[in-house]
């Protein structure tokens, strides 16, 4: 229903903001319509008009709505530039939103400007460390990637982790749509200060905010959950009279 209304906003870059609070609202609502429960705790708060970069854990394709419901405010996010190619929601995100080809440096250096732009700009940027869906979501978070720590580094502003724990049980990212009744929980951490730090400083950085987000894994969900069959599995007196 609100498509016509979002490729009309996604043309001009002033009514961006618009689309954004569009995308949060439908974001809100396609959580709700799912039924499921969800907390978000928030345990730093931000500067009034202070610009950060969040940098969540990544373990399901809900990630992205759960962190346009739980994160105020006119956001940037950037995610892979397969997205941008996806049916009818795909230019919208392309066109709004930054991409990036991590196998091109000519896409990574040009999504660089683009995230550090948006921070001149005022608007926080989301910027999953990981690159990709974890392999062993809420279990073992893979290697992160240099490029929101170097940003942040670069343009002085917070490194805020994120811990998704439970967005995996929900939906995995498996071949076809799996979805399961999970409750889903967001964790907004303390704002970690950049500001004079260096390129030095950067190993140290991931691993602090590896530790801080996966400090709030839950061991007992951990893993992706298994396929779920609708048919009861049949009594063995069934089974006997049937090859009887």
């Amino acid at each position: 229903m609100t498509y016509p209304l979002q490729v009309l906003l996604s043309r001009q870059p002033r009514w961006h903001r618009y689309l954004h609070a569009l995308n949060r609202w439908w974001s809100i609502l396609f959580i709700r319509m799912w039924g499921m429960p969800v907390s978000v705790e928030i345990r730093g708060q931000v500067p009034a008009g202070q610009p950060v970069v969040y940098v969540p854990n990544h373990s399901s394709y809900i990630d992205i709505p759960l962190l346009f419901k739980a994160i105020p405010g006119h956001l940037n996010i950037m995610g892979k530039s397969s997205l941008a190619k996806t049916p009818l929601w795909g230019p919208i995100f392309g066109r709004v939103y930054i991409t990036v080809d991590r196998s091109s440096a000519v896409s990574r250096g040009r999504s660089f400007v683009q995230a550090r732009q948006t921070l001149q700009q005022g608007r926080s940027v989301v910027i999953f460390p990981e690159g990709a869906i974890a392999a062993k979501p809420a279990e073992e978070l893979m290697p992160f990637k240099d490029g929101p720590f170097q940003l942040a580094v670069a343009a002085g502003v917070p490194l805020v982790p994120v811990t998704m724990p439970y967005n995996h049980r929900f939906m995995p990212d498996v071949k076809g749509l799996r979805v399961r009744y999970s409750k889903l929980r967001i964790v907004i951490h303390e704002p970690i200060p950049t500001l004079g730090l260096t390129a030095a400083d950067i190993p140290a950085l991931k691993e602090r905010v590896a530790r801080i987000i996966a400090s709030e894994f839950d061991p007992a969900a951990a893993g992706i959950p298994p396929a779920s069959t609708l048919r009861a599995e049949p009594r063995p007196e069934a089974e006997a009279a049937v090859q009887a």
